[in-house]
């Protein structure tokens, strides 16, 4: 472009930057007396209609997520040769990629940053996007009213709409930042192949280094000594080459990061409800057990009222409470019903980083409980699927969770009578250090009386 003092109304000041098909410019809005950055596309491609669809799509995306953590679009036209151009809102704290300049960043930084740029992808994702190439210099940033940096999404050059993402695509992204489904034509994507690009941002703030191919990932401690475990497996995890295997999405994925940037679980997040019901809502004390014989020999458990007991593997008898529990913590009706709870340490059951074996069943007399199992989440550990299942004592809706922060499983049932409308019913939950091979068989043994 030369010499250009003006594209429309707007009064250019300096470039921003320049990419293969456009350029970005500052300019001022002079009727709104406002910044504003215009990216103009590029004369050597003027005339490839192609590429100009391609770069009015990308302001039609911007306009389509209408997310303060997207780069906003104000206004679109053509310069008198014919080139489009839109207008979008001026952010002037740099890009990440500036930040990075320096080397890493404080770990509790980078995991807000991180986790500020997967809301901007979440954002996206509910609008029905994906960006399909998330990484440092493509993420801008602000300053909020209260002094904290926000992350922006910019640049959806190379976005698309998920449902036809879905489809046959061609390669696109960034080495480094790139999902292995992503780097080839012919694969369908969805937005999960961002996840792994936001791994990939927070992997590059955390050790000042780009991630190594998919599936030759250097973990992240050995580059930097010390890093919380938890950070090492959030990060690896949204990095894993099988996207099943990933977050499931990536507001997960900044719930996970923004819990361990605080030091404390979110509080609006029910990954733990069932599991404070064992430590907060089962009543009366915690009674050690003395296995003997075989550690393979099953274990009768039953409530102290008699209503409801389960066969347990021996190994996890370690210690019970079995004298009821109060509803109340799942979101229904606060009471006393029957219930029990044993684990080889129950005091390690709230933790889902913490290895521990056990099962909690409790009679419920109110409310729906396929709808509390159905509400029920665990961001930190896989998500393997729900399904119903008819048990002994009764129709089961059961959910299970594989590959924890620490390894283990969680498997949540709500089980209702034959009769499908009857009481009582009962919620279970297992806990298992390892793949939950029994867990089936333990939810299989659950009983429960009239």
């Amino acid at each position: 472009m030369h010499s250009v003092e003006r594209i429309g109304r707007y009064r250019i000041q300096r470039p921003l930057g320049a990419g293969a098909f456009g350029t970005v410019w500052l300019a001022y809005d002079d009727t709104l007396d406002a910044p504003v950055a215009v990216k103009v596309l590029a004369d050597n491609w003027s005339h490839r209609l192609d590429v100009r669809e391609r770069f009015l799509t990308e302001a039609r995306l911007l306009r389509r997520a209408a997310s303060r953590r997207v780069v906003q679009v104000h206004d679109i036209g053509e310069l008198p040769d014919g080139r489009p151009y839109f207008v979008m809102e001026y952010v002037d704290g740099g890009t990440l990629a500036e930040l990075l300049v320096d080397g890493p960043l404080p770990v509790d930084e980078a995991l807000r940053l991180t986790a500020s740029a997967a809301l901007g992808a979440a954002a996206l994702h509910e609008a029905g996007i994906v960006h399909r190439d998330i990484k440092p210099s493509n993420l801008l940033l602000r300053t909020g009213p209260d002094g904290a940096r926000q992350v922006l999404l910019a640049d959806l050059g190379l976005a698309k709409i998920l449902a036809e993402a879905s489809g046959l695509t061609l390669a696109a992204g960034s080495a480094g930042y790139r999902p292995p489904e992503q780097a080839e034509p012919g694969t369908g994507i969805d937005a999960r192949a961002d996840v792994y690009s936001l791994g990939a941002v927070g992997y590059h703030l955390i050790t000042g280094a780009v991630p190594a191919a998919p599936g030759k990932v250097v973990r992240p401690d050995r580059l930097r000594p010390g890093l919380d475990p938890g950070v090492r497996r959030a990060l690896l995890r949204a990095l894993r080459p099988d996207r099943t295997r990933r977050w499931p999405d990536a507001r997960a994925f900044a719930a996970e990061l923004e819990r361990l940037a605080t030091g404390r679980r979110s509080r609006r997040r029910p990954a733990l409800l069932a599991g404070s019901a064992v430590t907060a809502a089962l009543i009366g004390a915690t009674f050690a057990l003395w296995p003997h014989g075989s550690a393979s020999t099953d274990r009768r458990i039953v409530d102290v009222t008699g209503r409801v007991s389960a066969d347990v593997p021996a190994a996890w008898a370690g210690q019970v409470r079995d004298t009821g529990w109060d509803p109340a913590v799942l979101g229904l009706r606060a009471g006393h019903e029957p219930g029990f709870a044993i684990a080889d340490d129950l005091a390690k059951w709230p933790d889902l980083g913490a290895g521990v074996n056990g099962v909690f069943a409790g009679v419920l007399e109110h409310g729906d409980v396929r709808a509390v199992v159905n509400r029920l989440a665990h961001p930190e550990c896989h998500y393997d699927g729900a399904r119903d299942r008819t048990l002994a004592v009764g129709h089961g809706r059961v959910r299970t969770w594989s590959d924890c922060p620490g390894g283990g499983s969680v498997v949540e049932a709500g089980l209702t009578p034959p009769d499908g409308g009857g009481r009582p019913q009962v919620y279970v939950q297992i806990r298992t250090d390892g793949d939950g091979a029994a867990a089936g068989d333990v939810l299989g043994s659950v009983r429960v009386g009239g």
